[in-house]
């Protein structure tokens, strides 16, 4: 094909020759999503709404590359056409690796126009910093070859016969049948890429040299899943609401996903051997939302044991996770008046599913911020390490 593009240029003659450093957008890799509208090479204006993925959820997920851009000049970047979207600030990167924010969008409508100088031949940009399935194994094997006191495993094999890979942690300390049982995920959600890096911050955390991530392994087994819907991260779809159900409203007796039936399996078997206590589901929540919050379950579901643990997980969160992304005391509750499905959301499951005491939250930190990157979402998690440290050390 190459060949045949250089034929014709030959033969068509100047008029009809490709412009040196003409722009071009690439998506077919993992993670990648973007629908071109157009491009305008005299404005240098690329025109995208994120790819329509049917069955697989919202359509508000889009991460591509574009080459041909002459080093320093500016692209503009038009977006539409769903509010979840556009956020304020869009992620970009010259090397597919580290992420940085653009300068504010413009909106206009249901649209958003961002401008921003390129300092290579070629860049990325993305909805937030990208999380693959390539980024989730990674930081599995890369952990568990780097520390003694961590597993690599594999939870399962998704419908579509990918892997999903997670994480045991502990040291030794105190005997197994006294250690507190930690479950710790991310990712319900393909599009809400900014929980991947809060368990990437709390894994950098947690594995590291703080005395108190220490004494954390010492008293406890944590397992940890960076990505629990793998296939639509894999092509880059939403995921949210996708059909059967998503994977946060799949929490029954006869669930579909299979991470999903997993989790509840191990989950079930820790809680058996009376060693599960905390588990924190990961998400990014709504773009008004600017501070980190946590959704509890309803407190019918909650003994005085678990309102009086929760209470004090609360507290300790507030007094550790002090920003920039802060959480300050919000939170909401997922019962009967937020979402028909509510008893089959993963925190209401497992809370009515394990003994009275265990605490079941889901942490939504903000995505619509200027702190809302690489570096912002992993404080997040070395913050929310520290938060389960102190949770377990002052236990009532």
């Amino acid at each position: 094909m190459r060949c045949l593009a250089i034929l014709l240029l030959l033969t068509l003659g100047p008029a009809h020759k490709l412009l040196a450093g003409e722009l071009a957008v690439e998506s077919d890799f993992s993670g990648g999503s973007a629908k071109v509208l157009e491009i305008d090479q005299a404005k240098r204006v690329i025109r995208i709404e994120p790819e329509a993925n049917p069955q697989r959820g919202w359509e508000c997920w889009w991460y591509f590359q574009v080459n041909g851009i002459e080093p320093g000049e500016t692209i503009t970047l038009d977006v539409g056409n769903a509010p979840w979207a556009t956020p304020d600030q869009a992620a970009i990167s010259t090397d597919n690796v580290t992420w940085k924010q653009t300068s504010p969008g413009k909106r206009d409508g249901k649209r958003i126009v961002y401008r921003h100088e390129v300092d290579g031949a070629s860049c990325w940009f993305a909805w937030g910093p990208p999380f693959r399935v390539e980024d989730a194994q990674g930081l599995v094997d890369e952990t568990a070859k780097s520390s003694p006191h961590a597993t690599a495993f594999e939870l399962c094999q998704t419908r579509a016969g990918r892997s999903v890979p997670a994480l045991r942690v502990q040291e030794e300390g105190v005997p197994d049948e006294q250690r507190k049982g930690i479950w710790i995920q991310a990712r319900q959600h393909a599009w809400e890429s900014g929980s991947s890096w809060v368990c990437r911050g709390f894994v950098q955390w947690l594995l590291g040299d703080d005395p108190r991530a220490k004494a954390l392994r010492q008293k406890a087994r944590i397992t940890i899943v960076p990505v629990m819907d793998i296939d639509n991260v894999a092509i880059g779809a939403g995921g949210k609401n996708q059909t059967p159900q998503d994977h946060n409203r799949d929490w029954s007796d006869q669930p579909h996903w299979n991470s999903v039936k997993v989790a509840q399996q191990q989950i079930q078997q820790q809680d058996k051997a009376g060693q599960f206590d905390l588990f924190v589901d990961l998400h990014n929540p709504g773009a008004n939302d600017k501070n980190p919050y946590f959704y509890t379950t309803t407190a019918d579901y909650l003994s005085e044991e678990g309102k009086r643990n929760l209470e004090h997980f609360l507290a300790t969160a507030r007094l550790e996770m002090i920003g920039p992304l802060a959480f300050k005391g919000e939170t909401r509750e997922s019962g009967p008046n937020y979402d028909k499905n509510w008893t089959k959301i993963s925190k209401n499951w497992v809370t009515k599913n394990t003994a009275e005491g265990v605490v079941a939250v889901t942490l939504e930190t903000s995505w619509n911020t200027p702190n809302s990157n690489q570096e912002g979402y992993m404080i997040v998690g070395r913050q929310l390490g520290m938060a389960i440290e102190r949770y377990f050390r002052n236990m009532p």
